[in-house]
C-alpha cells in the first residue's frame, strides 16, 4: 500500500517563499475593497449631482415659461375678464368648469352640477365628468378649497401655477429619460437645454395653459422614463414591482387627462408589439405592459361613468387581440429565418384582424359613433378617397391637422438637435434591423448564443428608438402632434450624443475605435455642444424675457361685459364653437355648441348652427336656432368674410359644400353643385330687411361682433 507522507526537509524555504505571495494577496485584496469603495462613493457623488441639477432645471423651465405668460399678456395687471378671454377656444371651455367648482356654494354641490350639467348644451342635459377629461379642474378645485392659500392666491393663479409646475416635472422625465438611456447625467443635462432653447416646437403651455395635452404630456414623459427603465437588465424582483406601479399610475394619470391618450398609447403598443415580434424586449416585460394600458383605461372608463368611447378604443381591441392570438399560435420564436418570417406575417394579419373584428364588434354592440369623424378624416388625408364631410373637412382645413412645416427643421437644425437626431438616429437603426435579423436566426441556437447575438442592441435603447421613429411619422403626418416626437427627440439625440455604445459603433465603423477615444468622445462632444447652445441662444433668451407686451382685445372684452349686463342668466346663446367657450366662462350663459367634439350629437348641432354663416332662408336659420331654444345669436366678421383660409376651406365654403352649393368666389366647383336660391345669411341680416328684422333685432354691435336676439312667435 502506497501512502504519501510529508517531506522533513526543504519545508522551510517553501513557507518562506509562500509568506510574501500571502501577503501581496493581502494587498490585492485590500487595493480591490479601496476601489469598490471609492467607486462606490463616485456613483452616489454623481447620483447626488445629477439629481440635483434635473431638479434645478425642471424648477428653472417652470419660472421661465410662467415669465414668458406674464410679459406676453401682464397677466398680473390685466382685469379678470381679460385674463379669462386669454384662455381661447377649449382652453376657456376646459377652465369654465374650474371656476364653476370653486364657485359652487359646497364641493358637492360643485359636483352635482358636473353631472346634471344643462349649461353646456342648451335643452340637454349631459354629465360633463363622463364626456370630458376635466378630473384635473376638479381635483385642483377641490384642493384650493381646503387648502388655507385663499388668501394669499387667487384661483386663476393656482391654477396656471400647477401647470407651470408640471412642467418641472416633464424636463425631470426628460431629463432622467436619457440619463438611464446613457448612463451619465450629462445627457439628462443636454436634453432639458434642448428642450427649452426649442421651446416653440417643443411646448406651447405658455399661452394655451388648460389645453389637456399640458396635463398629459409630462405623465407620458413619466411613464417612458418609467418603461425605459423596467427594460434594463438584471432588475431585482422587487425593483421590478415598484417599475410597473409607477407604469401604472404614469398610464392612468395620463389616461384621465387627456382625451386622445387611446391613439397615443395605440402608438406605443404597437412599438413594443413589432420590438417583441423581433425577440428585442422580453416577452414577459411587453404582456405586462399591454395588460397595463388595458387596466389605466378600464379605470379611467369606470371613473367616466363608463364612457363607451374609451371601451370601443382601438387600443383595447388591439391589445386583447395580441393575447389571444397568443393562445392560438404557438412556437412563435421557433424555427429558422424563412419559417420565423412566415409566422410572423401570419401572426401580424391575425392580430390586425382580429383587432378589426372586436372593435367593431364592440362599437356595434355600444352602438358607439363618437370617434367615426377621427377615422374619416384619417381616410380623406391619407388619400383613401375625397370627403364631402362636414366635421373631416374642419380638421384637414386647419393648419395643426396638416404635415409638418419645413420650417420647423430649420429651427430644430439651428440648435444642431436635429442634426445630432440624425445622425444618432442612422445608425440605430441600422443597428437594430441587423439585431432583428440575427434574433431571428439564432432562435434554435442555445441561449448564450441568443444573448450574443442581442447584445449589441440593449432593450430600453431599443424601445425608445422605435417610440421615436413611430411618433416621428405621426409628428410629421400632423403637426399638432409634433409635441410628443420633439420632446423625446431632445431625449434620443442627447443619448446618442452621451452613449458608449453608439459611439463604440461608430468608431468601430471607420476604424478608430479605442476604449480611451471613446470615453473622451462621449464627454467632449456634449460638452462643446452645450457651450454651443449657451453662447448662441442665452442671449436670445435674456432678450425673451425683458420683451414686454399687453393683452389687448377691446372688441370681445366689450362683448363680454355686454352679455353680462344686459342679458338674463337664463339666456341662451349661439355662435361659434371658440367664441361660446370665452362666453360659458366670462359669463356663465347657457350654450347651444362648445369646441369638445367628441360627440356625434353635439357635431351634429353644431352643423347645424353654423348655417348662419351658410346660403339659407331666415325662416330656415331661426328654426333652426329656435329648435335649441336659442335666445341670442352672435355673428363674426372674421368668420362671414374670412380670409385666412384659401377658397375651400374657409368655413362658410365647407357649409356650401355640404348643402350642395356652389362656392362663392373665382374658381371651380364640382359638377353637381347647384347655386343657392338664398343670398348667405351673415350677410344678408345686417340690410335690416323686413324678412329678417321680423325673426332677429341687432342688439349690439362693434367692430368686430353682432349680437342678434330672436324673437318668440307662438
Amino acid at each position: 500500500m502506497t501512502t504519501i507522507r510529508q517531506r522533513k526537509g526543504g519545508k522551510v524555504p517553501e513557507a518562506d517563499e509562500d509568506q510574501p505571495s500571502e501577503e501581496k494577496n493581502v494587498k490585492s485584496e485590500g487595493k480591490i475593497l479601496s476601489d469598490h469603495t471609492g467607486g462606490k462613493l463616485w456613483n452616489i457623488l454623481s447620483l447626488t449631482v445629477g439629481g440635483i441639477v434635473a431638479i434645478f432645471l425642471g424648477l428653472l423651465t417652470s419660472v421661465y415659461v410662467a415669465t414668458l405668460h406674464e410679459n406676453d399678456l401682464w397677466f398680473s395687471n390685466i382685469k379678470e375678464v381679460e385674463r379669462e378671454i386669454s384662455f381661447r377656444t377649449e382652453c376657456g371651455l376646459y377652465y369654465s368648469y374650474y371656476k364653476q367648482m370653486i364657485q359652487a356654494a359646497s364641493i358637492q354641490q360643485g359636483l352635482h352640477g358636473l353631472v346634471y350639467d344643462n349649461k353646456t348644451e342648451s335643452v340637454r342635459t349631459i354629465n360633463i365628468l363622463e364626456r370630458m377629461n376635466v378630473y384635473q379642474e376638479v381635483f385642483l378645485s377641490i384642493l384650493y378649497r381646503i387648502l388655507p392659500i385663499q388668501q394669499y392666491l387667487e384661483p386663476v393663479y393656482f391654477y396656471i401655477y400647477t401647470l407651470f409646475g408640471l412642467q418641472a416635472v416633464y424636463v425631470i422625465a426628460l431629463y432622467v429619460t436619457s440619463w438611464l438611456l446613457s448612463g451619465t447625467w450629462l445627457s439628462g443635462l443636454l436634453a432639458a437645454c434642448w428642450y427649452i432653447t426649442n421651446r416653440i416646437d417643443t411646448t406651447r403651455v405658455e399661452f394655451t395653459i388648460p389645453l389637456r395635452e399640458n396635463w398629459a404630456l409630462p405623465f407620458f414623459a413619466v411613464q417612458i422614463a418609467a418603461i425605459t427603465y423596467l427594460f434594463r437588465s438584471h432588475l431585482q424582483p422587487a425593483q421590478e414591482r415598484w417599475t410597473l406601479l409607477a407604469v401604472f399610475v404614469a398610464t392612468f394619470l395620463f389616461s384621465l387627462t387627456w382625451q386622445f391618450n387611446q391613439f397615443m398609447m395605440l402608438i406605443q403598443a404597437l412599438a413594443l408589439f413589432i420590438l417583441d415580434c423581433f425577440d428585442i424586449l422580453p416577452t414577459a416585460k411587453v404582456t405586462r405592459l399591454y395588460i397595463i394600458q388595458i387596466s389605466g383605461l378600464l379605470l379611467v372608463c369606470a371613473l367616466q361613468f363608463f364612457n363607451s368611447m374609451i371601451l370601443g378604443s382601438l387600443l383595447i381591441s388591439f391589445n386583447a387581440s395580441i393575447l389571444i392570438a397568443r393562445t392560438i399560435q404557438k412556437n412563435l420564436k421557433k424555427g429558422s429565418l424563412l419559417s420565423r418570417l412566415g409566422k410572423l406575417i401570419l401572426h401580424a394579419l391575425l392580430v390586425s384582424s382580429l383587432t378589426l373584428l372586436v372593435n367593431k364588434f364592440i362599437k356595434k354592440i355600444l352602438n358607439l359613433e363618437s370617434d367615426e369623424h377621427i377615422f374619416k378624416f384619417l381616410k380623406a388625408k391619407f388619400g383613401f378617397g375625397a370627403t364631402r364631410d362636414f366635421d373631416a373637412s374642419l380638421y384637414l382645413c386647419e393648419e395643426a391637422f396638416g404635415l409638418l412645416p419645413l420650417n420647423t427643421f430649420s429651427r430644430l437644425s439651428d440648435t444642431l438637435l436635429f442634426y445630432v437626431y440624425v445622425f444618432v438616429l442612422f445608425p440605430m437603426t441600422v443597428t437594430a434591423v441587423i439585431v432583428a435579423l440575427r434574433n431571428l436566426s439564432c432562435s434554435n441556437q442555445p441561449l448564450e448564443k441568443m444573448e450574443e447575438c442581442t447584445i449589441s442592441l440593449k432593450p430600453d435603447a431599443a424601445y425608445n428608438l422605435i417610440h421615436t421613429v413611430l411618433f416621428g411619422c405621426l409628428a410629421l403626418s400632423t403637426m399638432r402632434m409634433k409635441y410628443l416626437w420633439t420632446s423625446h427627440m431632445c431625449v434620443f439625440a442627447s443619448f446618442g450624443l452621451c452613449s458608449t455604445e453608439v459611439w463604440r459603433l461608430i468608431l468601430k465603423c471607420v476604424h478608430l475605435y479605442t476604449s480611451q477615444r471613446t470615453q473622451v468622445i462621449k464627454y467632449l462632444i456634449p460638452i462643446i455642444t452645450l457651450l454651443y447652445i449657451l453662447y448662441k441662444f442665452w442671449p436670445g433668451i435674456m432678450d425673451e424675457l425683458l420683451e414686454l407686451r399687453e393683452f389687448y382685445d377691446p372688441d370681445t372684452v366689450e362683448l363680454m361685459n355686454w352679455i353680462k349686463s344686459n342679458t338674463p342668466n337664463t339666456a341662451v346663446f349661439a355662435g361659434s364653437m371658440q367664441l361660446l367657450a370665452g362666453v360659458k366662462l366670462c359669463t356663465g350663459r347657457t350654450l347651444t355648441n362648445h369646441p369638445h367634439y367628441e360627440d356625434k350629437h353635439l357635431r351634429e348641432r353644431t352643423k347645424q348652427i353654423y348655417q348662419i354663416y351658410a346660403k339659407r332662408s331666415p325662416e330656415d336659420v331661426y328654426r333652426i336656432l329656435r329648435s335649441f331654444s336659442t335666445d341670442y345669436v352672435i355673428l363674426e366678421d372674421s368668420i362671414c368674410y374670412e380670409r385666412r383660409h384659401s377658397r375651400g376651406c374657409r368655413l362658410r365654403d365647407l357649409l356650401d359644400i355640404a348643402n350642395g352649393h356652389i362656392m362663392d368666389g373665382l374658381g371651380e366647383n364640382e359638377p353637381d353643385l347647384k347655386p343657392s336660391l338664398y343670398p348667405r345669411f351673415c350677410e344678408e341680416i345686417k340690410k335690416n330687411l323686413p324678412s329678417y328684422t321680423i325673426h332677429f333685432t341687432r342688439v349690439f354691435q362693434n367692430k368686430t361682433f353682432h349680437v342678434y336676439k330672436l324673437a318668440k312667435h307662438k
